[in-house]
């Protein structure tokens, strides 16, 4: 997960890798319930001495494919290919499923780091992160942050360091 070893820089080191938090799973795995119970019902209460009863059961399950694949599969993929990494250098950011993109924020030029929590968010321990850097796109806000407190903390302290030019205290 997250960016590998050998994409690291001379004297980087990885401080934390993470996916977004947890919840944004919880719709695609209610969608999961819910069609498959739905699906299940329809091809049961189809019935057998039906002409098309094999059409009709075939199309049942053809509807819950399609919709499984769009509502549970493709949230889950989205989610298991977001990555954010943050090293002793930058702050990375990779998402995509077949088309990867990736986005590096030099720790050097982060200006300020601010974070926001809904009351559920607060109750879970996620949130937004917004990191302002010195680049052209500005300000970045980052949705679903697991552990947002420890992630704060742990960005501030290496921007600190990246200002005063000491990497990890040193």
């Amino acid at each position: 997960m997250g960016l590998p070893e050998h994409h690291l820089t001379e004297g980087e080191r990885l401080v934390l890798s993470f996916h977004p938090h947890w919840k944004r799973l919880v719709l695609p795995v209610l969608a999961l319930v819910l069609v498959v119970a739905v699906a299940g019902a329809g091809i049961y209460f189809i019935p057998g001495d039906y002409t098309y009863a094999g059409y009709a059961r075939i199309a049942v399950a053809v509807v819950a494919f399609v919709a499984l694949t769009l509502w549970t599969f493709i949230p889950y993929l989205r989610w298991k290919t977001t990555s954010y990494t943050l090293t002793s250098h930058r702050f990375a950011i990779s998402t995509g499923i077949l088309n990867k993109s990736e986005e590096d924020i030099p720790l050097a030029k982060v200006n300020s780091v601010s974070s926001d929590q809904r009351f559920v968010e607060r109750i879970l321990g996620c949130g937004t992160l917004r990191v302002e850097s010195a680049s052209e796109k500005g300000e970045i806000d980052l949705l679903d942050i697991p552990k947002i407190q420890l992630v704060r903390q742990e960005l501030f302290r290496l921007v600190e360091d990246a200002s005063d030019g000491t990497i990890d205290g040193k």
